[in-house]
């Protein structure tokens, strides 16, 4: 079990990659978005088996790894990623826009984000990153109405 769980929480091992695993792990979800993100069916279900292998994993992770809140768990990333670019037009501008603005929210953790890192487990560990990848994906909706991006 606590193979799968390291396999699945690391993101089949990305953030075992020992420099910016977080930044990794969003890279990769950001692939893997761009692979799907032209069949909705397989996109949202994809986003969904992400979410659940995310609380499956995440929690035993920090039993695994010793630690609270892994720095080796990205599974949290990639679904967060999934969120920023959905109903978002891909473009380059967008692609980088959208990418810098989750990972600075990761970090930065605005309200009520860093709160929910404090909750012990997997909703803490997956609940802070959806949420920024929600304010990211808010952020883009906003700057595609104002018509700074298109």
């Amino acid at each position: 079990m606590e193979r799968l769980v390291k396999f699945f929480s690391t993101f089949f091992y990305v953030g075992m990659i020992p420099f910016a695993p977080g930044t990794m792990g969003s890279i990769a979800g950001l692939l893997i978005f761009l692979s799907v993100k032209n069949v909705p069916v397989v996109c949202a279900a994809l986003f969904v088996l992400i979410v659940g292998l995310g609380f499956f994993s995440a929690g035993r992770a920090e039993k695994v790894f010793g630690k609270k809140d892994p720095g080796e768990v990205v599974i949290d990333e990639v679904a967060g990623i999934f969120i920023v670019f959905f109903m978002v037009p891909i473009n380059a501008l967008n692609l980088l826009s959208g990418f810098v603005l989750y990972r600075v929210l990761d970090i930065f953790k605005p309200f009520p984000a860093r709160r929910l890192e404090n909750i012990r487990g997997s909703l803490g560990i997956m609940s802070d990153d959806l949420l920024c990848g929600l304010y990211a994906n808010l952020i883009l909706q906003v700057f595609l109405k104002l018509n700074i991006l298109h």
